[in-house]
């Protein structure tokens, strides 16, 4: 299948709004999304963006029978492992599924890594959902590994009052 992968860039938001509401959808988590596109934008695309993106885009005539022609998205942002040095972390890695199994995926992927290794990072991290096979299967095809099976680690979350409190001197 013919398609492209570019940098998102402002006018995408709206687009990668959409997408991330697919995403939580199918991860079943429709309830925790708080983004919008608003922030999206500054967040995005502001002097100090938070995140980066990339955005795949079809032909015209492979348009989705809703007229989309961006059926895919990866989020990542640079972070550093006190270990390894610089790091890369995709946040999202989405494809509509109708396009799902035509190497979009694989080519996010791919667009992400060449940009850690081209910012110097010396590793790609990202996390998966244990019940979700396929994507566990992609990416152990690719030749990641599974740090929390390997090493033990387990990434944690502080929010909402939990968070409040810990920012209590």
């Amino acid at each position: 299948m013919e398609f492209t992968i570019r940098a998102a860039n402002v006018d995408d938001c709206k687009d990668i709004e959409r997408m991330i509401m697919e995403l939580a959808e199918c991860e079943k988590a429709i309830d925790e999304v708080k983004i919008t596109k608003r922030d999206l934008e500054q967040d995005g695309f502001s002097k100090n963006p938070f995140f980066h993106g990339i955005i795949v885009e079809v032909p015209e005539r492979h348009k989705t029978k809703e007229g989309h022609t961006k059926v895919g998205y990866a989020l990542y942002f640079f972070s550093y492992s006190s270990f390894k040095g610089r790091a890369v972390f995709m946040e999202d890695l989405y494809v509509m599924p109708e396009f799902r199994g035509k190497g979009i995926g694989k080519a996010l992927m791919s667009k992400v890594a060449q940009l850690g290794l081209a910012a110097g990072c010396q590793q790609l991290n990202f996390t998966v959902l244990d019940w979700n096979k396929p994507s566990l299967d992609f990416y152990f095809s690719q030749g990641c590994t599974d740090i929390t099976a390997e090493k033990g680690y387990h990434y944690m979350c502080c929010k909402g009052e939990a968070l409040e409190h810990l920012a209590q001197p």
